[in-house]
């Protein structure tokens, strides 16, 4: 076999996901209650009812997150409630978590992001704890690479309108941040993309602490992380994640869609 041009091989590797690859056939709703699981199975949410999952309804303003009191790992599509920009229940009587507050300025700064996931995962919060961002030193963290802001301070508990500008400003353009003395937010232009990105940064965390451990940690090249970012977070890449991540949940709770 000829060696061939690696140019020539990423464009037949990208033509080829995109004609035979698909993933799961899913509508919002069913794909919120499925990243909702997903994050809980991988640790996001083992500390009790903080953090939150929000993701744009058809109407503007209007965005779609589980009543206050429901835990990640139970929702089901009747624990789904829309709210507006103002956390009014559209049902004029569900309660929304209180935190989705400063997800509305997310929204408000970036039009491009469809839904967000906000989360203390454990090594995520290790990290928040020491004042120390994100290194992109292994490959499973490349999606990472540019890519995910650092908060250095806790603006402070987010229920208010102060500290969903200061969140989203220090976001930027970006799609991940890491908040000292807090946790993650990613966003993502599909359900797929925000939930798939928390659980590869809760994954890439944990690496870095023992790493650190061991030596100090080696960043990968940027222009090898940057190869590396663009073709890992291409939407077709993270929709088959995501459907791998959920095929595993419905084997779980076969019903947790009725």
């Amino acid at each position: 076999m000829q060696a061939q041009d690696k140019e020539a091989l990423r464009a037949r590797v990208d033509r080829e996901i995109e004609q035979r690859a698909r993933g799961g056939q899913w509508d919002t709703r069913q794909r919120f209650v499925l990243a909702c699981r997903m994050l809980a199975a991988h640790g996001h949410w083992n500390g009790g009812l903080a953090g939150q999952i929000t993701a744009r309804g058809d109407e503007p303003g209007t965005f779609w997150t589980l009543r206050f009191g429901i835990g990640a790992d139970e929702a089901r599509l009747s624990d789904l409630i829309l709210i507006d920009e103002d956390l009014n229940p559209l049902d004029g009587q569900s309660l929304p978590n209180p935190a989705n507050r400063f997800h509305v300025w997310v929204y408000r700064h970036r039009p491009d992001v469809q839904c967000i996931v906000h989360t203390h995962p454990p090594a995520v919060s290790a990290l928040s704890m020491v004042g120390e961002p994100l290194v992109v030193a292994h490959m499973d963290a490349t999606p990472f690479h540019d890519d995910c802001a650092y908060l250095p301070q806790w603006p402070g508990l987010p229920i208010g309108d102060e500290e969903g500008e200061i969140i989203a400003g220090a976001l930027g353009d970006k799609r991940s941040i890491l908040l000292a003395n807090h946790g993650l937010l990613t966003t993502g232009r599909s359900i797929d993309e925000a939930a798939v990105l928390a659980i590869w940064l809760e994954q890439a965390a944990p690496l870095q602490l023992r790493a650190r451990a061991i030596g100090p940690v080696q960043p990968v090249p940027p222009e090898r992380a940057k190869e590396a970012h663009d073709f890992l977070v291409k939407p077709r890449i993270l929709e088959l994640t995501f459907a791998y991540f959920a095929r595993r949940m419905l084997r779980e709770d076969p019903g947790c869609l009725d």
